[in-house]
């Protein structure tokens, strides 16, 4: 995500229309520093949006792939709070609660009122995405459970895995190209900057 991707700019047209001056998109954590950025949005949105990139950092290690026990795991009891470690701006937060308030300080200094639109960055590194859901998508339901517990995560989960599908004008296209998609990504080949 940066300045003017495709994906940011569906998200910041989303935020505007909701009337939200910020976007929280989370990621597992790879090499990026996730750094926050502002999305021209002036027509629905004369000042922009913050565009806000919050990762997780799973220590044990790093997998593309669907680990069905952890998934039964996390759909039954929750994420432990000490599962993951957080980034955000190239900060390392030990606890998701210290990675939120750095978030929350951030969309106050850029005048967000009320709760801050969220979505999962859901790239599929390898695999199928009706099975995988994708990058973020673990701290995307940490967050959902935190703030509205199990049966309101299960509803934000439903919704957020609907929506790309219903919503975004670019999923046709990723889905009919996915296998060069992924190739590109899995080579570095789509990075811009």
């Amino acid at each position: 995500m940066f300045p003017g991707h495709a994906n940011a700019e569906v998200l910041s047209e989303y935020a505007a229309k909701k009337g939200s001056k910020c976007i929280l998109v989370v990621h597992y954590g790879g090499d990026s520093n996730y750094r926050n950025f502002d999305e021209d949005e002036q027509i629905l949105a004369p000042d922009g949006v913050s565009v806000l990139e919050l990762a997780f950092v799973d220590p044990s290690t790093y997998k593309t792939y669907v680990d069905w026990g952890e998934v039964i795991q996390t759909f039954l009891f929750g994420i432990p709070e000490d599962r993951y470690d957080y980034k955000a701006d190239g900060i390392y937060f030990n606890t998701l609660d210290e990675a939120l308030n750095y978030i929350d300080r951030l969309a106050v200094d850029r005048g967000q009122e009320g709760p801050i639109p969220m979505f999962y960055h859901g790239t599929v590194r390898e695999g199928d995405p009706y099975l995988n859901p994708g990058c973020g998508f673990p701290l995307y339901t940490q967050i959902a459970w935190k703030y509205y517990g199990r049966l309101g995560a299960y509803y934000y989960i439903a919704k957020g895995l609907i929506w790309p599908y219903i919503s975004n004008k670019y999923y046709p296209y990723e889905i009919s190209h996915l296998s060069d998609l992924q190739r590109l990504y899995n080579y570095n080949q789509l990075n811009y900057r």
